[in-house]
């Protein structure tokens, strides 16, 4: 008797229906959040990605503009991938502007590099040029921005994204943009 009486209990509880939602909403809330916090974090780094591309291309466009630089009117240049980087830290930025010339088919010159927090001075295998880009005693402008990326999660989950974007336009009133002073 008891035994039946143990079985139709479990009857009852297995065809009540109340708290179903609850229970699947304890299942499934979990899941949403984690699903939730991820997007925010693929937004958060692809804008950072993408501004990181914006100050190298910004940079590159600038220069490309003058028949001749500066080393300060290059620094101040560099001065504005700061304030394209908002709302994002500024102090994972670092730039670094160069002058390329091909010598002939083989050879290739650095005319000069300023840079923002990498104190190198470019090489040419760092320019990473296309062997067609330019014809014998054409010139490049190279423009190069890297940003460490810190999540916005970084307690929960912590991790550095270092984004590296190079953009390259060739000078638009001269054959060579000569930097004084670099």
């Amino acid at each position: 008797m008891r035994r039946t009486g143990l079985i139709s209990c479990f009857r009852a509880l297995a065809r009540d229906t109340r708290g179903l939602a609850a229970v699947e909403f304890a299942f499934l809330a979990p899941i949403l959040i984690v699903f939730y916090f991820g997007m925010v974090e693929f937004c958060q780094g692809y804008m950072a990605l993408k501004r990181t591309g914006h100050v190298a291309a910004m940079t590159a466009d600038l220069v490309s503009q003058s028949d001749s630089v500066t080393k300060t009117e290059v620094q101040d240049l560099l001065a504005f991938g700061d304030l394209i980087m908002k709302p994002f830290a500024a102090s994972g930025l670092t730039q670094r502007v160069s002058s390329v010339t091909r010598v002939n088919a083989t050879t290739y010159r650095v005319d000069w590099s300023v840079g923002k927090g990498i104190a190198a001075k470019l090489t040419v295998a760092e320019a990473k040029l296309p062997s067609d880009m330019l014809a014998d005693g054409e010139s490049v402008i190279v423009a190069e921005a890297n940003y460490d990326y810190r999540s916005p999660f970084d307690r929960v989950a912590p991790y550095v994204t270092q984004f590296k974007r190079m953009a390259y336009l060739r000078p638009r009133t001269a054959d060579v943009i000569a930097c004084k002073s670099c």
